[in-house]
């Protein structure tokens, strides 16, 4: 009887039509890459396939065919419902259109399939199977019951959220067997979601969640032959290979375009904006944080106080032979928790459960909360300095005071002058792996998102406004080691900062 893939290998090849290219029309001929690939969807029980390779390798056709099949072909079950989803309209109409040319060119499948232009969809009547294309309008994802879902070029979402996906793969929850595949190029960081995705599936944890990356190596040349075929695997089959070519010898006559090359063409991680700390910097200083640092100390503190309804950020370091321990902590009102990760994309409600965000009672941060916890933290270990930026600190200094107590603050700035030799520095260690930072979920996010600008004289600065997400943690990380390799620095006089408050 042969193999479930068999069927679905079969019934492609002797009703699909190429859609578009120059065997356009042709009968669907799959490559040795594509068959391998069904066999792992069907073969062995499968809830989600995760498909990644550079562009232009026929994933997306490959993805129409298979939505065909559950259409009207193997895989269909009657009266399911089959839906793709991607960010953007246009996106999404890429698949739907792909299969409606399929649809058109196969007489078999148009005479069972009906095409809805307008509304993006694919109708089997006689099965009562229906094909609807999705944008991220979340909220037309609840209530459907999907038993197939095609997410489209998932690694253009940004940060570890998207709502769309989220509806769509809880609302399988009434099928059987469903199925999700994921078909794309990899995302910039690894905090993104489909980063996080494929480095679960990796693990190994779930055999239901499988993967096929292909992604040139770091360590090879990115303008070699080789890390172009590693993450190509059709570049021989039917890739445009002067086109490839064309980009690479593009890529490294501009700089500015090496970092696209290496994302789409290599299909490696690579943030569009170049990021402060290069990923594997960051990854290579995620020791575990030794506790008898702090104990022996000196320790510094950083801290970057939010809007009262954001997240607040303090870091502490302590150096024990040679190495800087820095432990995280951070401060977010719990209410509203759930909509403020939803228009970051971040899981702040996740991490709140987890004990990795402090939450208060309040839709606001309560300073009171931060004032008592740096108390409690001066109290336990032997707190040298606390690196404050001034905006919103009268509030702080202000509830310290009203709990009748001091503690040492120090002023830092947020310009060039004090930022510049902490941002160098904090640079420096990492580079040379003289930092620990314990995998920190939160401050990881933080250092993904960061990006930095410089002044005339080469002088740098991390910058909120041009960062793809909040960087509040590592700010704080840099006032901390800024504050610990600066020396005496300015000791903040609470009466007088009372008296006349400076509000950045």
């Amino acid at each position: 009887m042969g193999c479930r893939s068999d069927r679905y290998i079969a019934w492609i090849e002797a009703y699909c039509r190429i859609p578009e290219g120059r065997l356009v029309g042709q009968p669907v001929k799959l490559t040795e890459h594509q068959k391998g690939w069904i066999r792992t969807i069907y073969d062995s029980p499968t809830r989600t396939f995760i498909l990644s390779v550079g562009r232009k390798n026929a994933k997306t056709a490959l993805a129409a065919f298979l939505l065909l099949a559950h259409l009207c072909g193997p895989g269909a079950r009657t009266n399911s419902q089959l839906y793709s989803a991607a960010q953007s309209r246009e996106q999404a109409g890429i698949l739907f259109a792909l299969a409606a040319k399929v649809v058109r060119m196969s007489p078999d499948i148009s005479a069972y399939v009906v095409v809805r232009d307008t509304a993006k969809q694919l109708a089997c009547p006689e099965l009562g199977t229906l094909y609807r294309a999705l944008s991220a309008e979340a909220s037309t994802a609840y209530g459907l019951s999907p038993a197939f879902v095609v997410h489209d070029e998932l690694g253009q979402v940004r940060g570890p959220r998207f709502e769309l996906y989220s509806a769509l793969e809880t609302a399988s929850a009434a099928q059987d067997e469903p199925l999700s595949l994921i078909i794309s190029t990899q995302a910039p960081t690894d905090g993104d979601l489909l980063s996080i995705l494929i480095d679960d599936a990796l693990t190994g944890g779930d055999p239901t969640v499988k993967c096929a990356i292909y992604s040139a190596d770091e360590s090879l040349d990115p303008f070699s032959e080789e890390a172009i075929r590693a993450a190509n695997p059709h570049l021989d089959a039917f890739m445009n290979r002067a086109e490839v070519f064309k980009q690479r010898d593009s890529a490294r006559r501009m700089p500015s375009s090496e970092a696209a090359y290496r994302n789409l063409v290599l299909n490696q991680r690579i943030n569009l904006v170049s990021p402060f700390i290069p990923r594997l910097v960051w990854e290579a200083c995620s020791g575990p944080v030794d506790d008898d640092a702090f104990c022996a100390g000196p320790v510094y503190v950083g801290l970057d106080l939010s809007a009262r309804n954001d997240l607040t950020a303090m870091v502490y370091v302590a150096e024990l032979d040679g190495v800087w321990h820095a432990r995280a902590e951070f401060f977010a009102p719990g209410h509203g928790i759930a909509e403020r990760a939803s228009r970051d994309r971040a899981p702040y409600d996740v991490w709140a459960r987890d004990g990795l965000i402090h939450t208060t009672q309040s839709a606001s941060v309560g300073y009171e909360d931060v004032s008592r916890r740096l108390i409690e933290l001066s109290e336990t270990y032997p707190v040298a300095s606390i690196a404050y930026d001034r905006w919103r600190m009268d509030v702080l200094t202000a509830e310290l005071a009203r709990l009748g107590v001091e503690l040492p603050l120090v002023a830092f700035g947020q310009g060039f002058k004090d930022m510049a030799p902490a941002v160098d520095e904090l640079e420096s260690l990492l580079l040379n792996r003289r930092v620990r930072h314990g995998g920190n979920p939160v401050l990881t996010w933080c250092a993904s998102n960061a990006v930095t600008v410089s002044d005339p004289t080469g002088g740098r600065k991390l910058d909120k406004a041009k960062s793809t997400g909040r960087i509040d943690g590592l700010v704080a990380l840099a006032m901390a080691i800024g504050r610990a390799a600066n020396g005496e620095g300015v000791r903040l006089d609470i009466d007088a900062f009372l008296a006349d408050p400076v509000i950045g």
